[in-house]
């Protein structure tokens, strides 16, 4: 159980639980994002279902730097994993509600420094600038802004793998190349420059889902 403050969860007492696709989206507003939702903190008010769409050692990670993190990470209701441990023509951006039990997922590129070949997997990872690659480990979701993407999320790196995130400008925004499509096309995405690039009608949901102040582990079982 996910307890308020400490996000100590029992993996063992997690039931399993539903996995859907984030559904459509209303028209999104040009320039503004409105305010995320306040921060709220999980209350074990009742058992909490597994999330089986995540692979538990990977699950267990999270958890883990969810409550190493916990004094950053101000609202433990909801998380997101990334499983660099799936190809990119796979769903592997989880996204967790702690407080429902449920559990839904999406497309996400990688960094073209952590697949140089292109083969629609993430080989490395780096924290230097300039590589272009993803980067393993947990990011505080930050303030929205507009840039060369579009409407973006800034992240913030928690770890020493990642901690030059913010300055390398490792975001969440959309892409073209992570459309759905992509894959019937190509059998892949395309590749960011390490960012975590979604598709172009899914931005927000993921800024819906996650708001200010919520974690996203990306990583490897």
């Amino acid at each position: 159980m996910l307890m308020a403050g400490s996000a100590a969860v029992g993996i063992g007492a997690l039931a399993q639980s539903t996995s859907r696709s984030l559904g459509p989206l209303a028209p999104p507003a040009p320039v503004r994002i409105s305010a995320p939702p306040k921060l709220v903190e999980a209350r074990p008010a009742a058992p909490r279902s597994a999330f089986s769409t995540v692979d538990p050692k990977l699950l267990r990670k999270a958890l883990a730097s969810l409550d190493r993190h916990s004094k950053l990470i101000k609202a433990h209701d909801r998380i997101a994993i990334v499983d660099f441990d799936a190809p990119s023509s796979e769903m592997r951006m989880h996204f967790l509600d702690v407080i429902d039990g449920k559990a839904s997922k999406l497309l996400v590129a990688h960094g073209s420094g952590s697949d140089p070949h292109h083969t629609g997997f993430a080989e490395r990872f780096s924290n230097a600038f300039g590589s272009n690659a993803s980067s393993e480990g947990a990011f505080l979701t930050d303030d929205y802004y507009v840039g060369k993407h579009g409407r973006s999320q800034r992240l913030i790196g928690l770890d020493t793998t990642n901690n030059n995130a913010l300055d390398r400008a490792v975001v969440i925004h959309s892409a073209w190349y992570a459309n759905d499509d992509m894959i019937r096309a190509h059998g892949k995405l395309g590749r960011s420059q390490g960012c975590f690039a979604v598709g172009e009608n899914k931005l927000d949901d993921v800024f819906r889902f996650l708001g200010k102040g919520r974690m996203i582990y990306a990583g490897r079982a």
